[in-house]
């Protein structure tokens, strides 16, 4: 399912590269450029922590969703995928994160 879900995703966000900003939150949020979605990200970014500290479930899936959104808006403007996102995620799997991380130097 979890593919799936992502895979639809992605594919209504390039499609809605076509559409008119008028009638897409999307594409409203294509026109107004990166620093528009780069500050939407932060936003929820915020949001999600602070549903974390309140500590309701419901509302941390809401944000949640609603940051992954975002992110994979992101994604979808700088033409990547979040396959992409995923297959870095499945080359770390198994790997110490401390291990992970000493590999970037």
């Amino acid at each position: 399912m979890s593919d799936d879900i992502l895979a639809r995703l992605m594919d209504v966000l390039e499609a809605r590269k076509q559409a008119d900003p008028d009638s897409s939150y999307v594409a409203s949020l294509y026109a107004k450029g990166l620093d528009t979605i780069l500050k939407k990200i932060g936003e929820e970014s915020a949001e999600t922590i602070i549903a974390g500290k309140g500590g309701d479930e419901s509302q941390i899936i809401y944000e949640m969703a609603d940051l992954w959104f975002h992110s994979l808006v992101l994604l979808a403007h700088k033409g990547l995928k979040a396959e992409q996102v995923l297959q870095e995620l499945d080359r770390r799997f198994g790997l110490s994160g401390h291990d992970e991380k000493a590999s970037r130097k």
